[in-house]
């Protein structure tokens, strides 16, 4: 019969994770990418000569990437070298307090003990602890599902699981079950930031994305020479295992006939055949035709309406001054809930937002590099790059607002016009089209969201979809797991004889198949 033929369209981190899994089972993969490398929304820019990470800046849950690596039978310490933080981020508010969350548990809640008193810091350990039944709950019956559905995740956990599935709260939103562990405004503040990990309000979003305070004890890691390293050695380790990769090569359209996939056509006219087409792209440029007419139907058309958080960005080479840098700070507005009104309101950044800040040439010990260093600067934005203009006037009125608070919070930022780099709504947009700049997907808002995202299968034959739209969800090492599984998707299809299932992690012991999980390590977001 011949080597089945698959085409991956895009080289983010879902794509090189579907072309490595491929490749590595003896299919004939070509991965087309209209950028000049790969990566997506894994971006490496250049600033006044320094090259900075200007998109996701935190990386969790590294045995999906263990597992990722050891498939294809190798080691991912061979590959890139992770060290594990300490600090796991810095927070501030304009009032002068401050905050560290510690990889240690127990010093977390030391410290959270005398910033807010004893009753805080046992809300914190059994806010802890729920977090811990939250993901127990819904790891192996919901995250690791590769078709999730209410009635599957009732029969998957049983009578005995109901309880604890009815205590995790499907129903309420994530403020309003931090209610019940802290009292603390900043520290509900603090923790309702997990909702923004998958671009979503923590006013909207499920209790459930509690879970994510789980997943970060598991371990935040710093990537030497910046996350662009990883997507690299995706990229070079499909290559090795036989994957081509195209790059500046634009798909105009996804072929179907005979009602089902068939092959690529490229802005330049070419036309390249396969057996399969994974679409690692917004499930939104699909539904929109950008990709043809014919593949429109792959997906739900997708409501402006539900879109995800996106983003203004300021990527600098910089003096920073005043104010104990970590690697990962977080620099509150004075309002949280007028903040989030007003980028919901979908028609203006916020006027006084939270402010991400990646330090990255600091480490756990927050030592200034001595002279400018690399910092991205980040807030969250409507969405709507789209149909709103984003014009000089409006980012520079935004920088004064961010670097403002910032300045609340005691650190002063010096540069230079020609060392710093912007990025809005509008950017995204064009970077990744039809999304208005999303840079999660839809939003996790209500219960139900987290049951109609697309899975591996689209509704044309032939044609699989992954990236951070896609089910489980945004983040890197959840895309990556969309990635695997569409890989597994195509490849009990095409060869079952090839297909394995998927295995937990080697240092978790776990062998349930499939592994799915959370929301965080995507776009870094306050």
């Amino acid at each position: 019969m011949g080597q089945k033929r698959v085409i991956v369209v895009g080289a983010g981190i879902a794509g090189l994770t579907a072309a490595l899994s491929l490749a590595n089972r003896g299919l004939g993969v070509t991965v087309v990418e209209r950028a000049d490398r790969p990566g997506g929304k894994m971006r490496e820019i250049e600033v006044g000569g320094a090259k900075l990470d200007a998109g996701p800046t935190v990386f969790t849950l590294r045995r999906i990437f263990d597992d990722i690596f050891a498939e294809a039978g190798t080691d991912l310490d061979h590959h890139v070298t992770l060290r594990p933080a300490g600090v796991l981020a810095r927070h501030a508010w304009t009032d002068g307090s401050r905050l560290d969350l510690f990889a240690d548990r127990e010093r977390s809640a030391d410290a959270i003990g005398a910033f807010a008193g004893a009753r805080e810091a046992d809300g914190f350990r059994r806010f802890q602890a729920e977090a811990a039944r939250t993901w127990r709950t819904l790891e192996s019956s919901f995250i690791r599902s590769a078709e999730p559905s209410v009635g599957g995740l009732v029969g998957a956990v049983g009578l005995r699981g109901l309880g604890d599935l009815w205590r995790i709260r499907p129903f309420e939103t994530l403020w309003k079950a931090l209610g019940d562990y802290f009292k603390d405004p900043r520290l509900r503040q603090l923790f309702g930031r997990y909702a923004t990990y998958c671009g979503s309000s923590p006013f909207l979003a499920p209790a459930t994305l509690m879970l994510v305070a789980h997943v970060e004890q598991e371990g935040v890691w710093l990537v030497d020479g910046g996350m662009a390293r990883l997507a690299e050695a995706l990229a070079g380790l499909a290559a090795e295992r036989g994957a081509v990769f195209r790059y500046g090569a634009e798909v105009r359209s996804v072929e179907v006939t005979g009602g089902r996939a068939s092959g690529v056509t490229l802005a330049s006219g070419e036309r390249i055949e396969a057996d399969a087409v994974v679409v690692n792209a917004d499930p939104a440029a699909l539904a929109s035709g950008m990709l043809g007419r014919t593949a429109a139907g792959a997906v739900p058309k997708i409501d402006p309406n539900a879109r995800s958080l996106s983003a203004i960005t300021w990527s600098l080479l910089a003096e920073a001054e005043g104010f104990p840098l970590a690697r990962h700070t977080v620099f509150f507005s004075d309002d949280y809930a007028a903040e989030f009104a007003d980028i919901l309101d979908r028609s203006r950044p916020p006027r006084s937002p939270t402010v991400y800040v990646c330090a990255q040439d600091r480490d756990d010990d927050g030592t200034a590099p001595g002279g400018p260093e690399r910092l991205f600067c980040l807030i969250n934005a409507p969405a709507i790059g789209d149909t709103h203009p984003f014009d000089a006037t409006e980012i520079d009125q935004c920088a004064t607002r961010t670097f403002g608070i910032l300045e609340r919070c005691g650190l002063r930022v010096t540069t230079r016009p020609d060392r710093m780099v912007a990025a809005s709504p509008r950017d995204w947009n064009r970077l990744f089209p039809a999304t208005g700049g999303a840079l999660y997907g839809p939003a996790s808002h209500g219960w139900k969201t987290s049951f109609s995202r697309p899975t591996a299968r689209s509704r044309i034959p032939g044609l699989y979809l992954a990236g951070g739209g896609i089910h489980p969800g945004p983040g890197v090492p959840m895309v990556a797991l969309s990635g695997r599984m569409a890989a597994e998707a195509v490849t009990r299809d095409l060869a079952p004889g090839l297909a394995s299932p998927l295995t937990g992690s080697r240092r978790s012991g776990s062998t349930a198949p499939s592994p799915k999980t959370a929301t965080p390590g995507g776009m870094s977001t306050p």
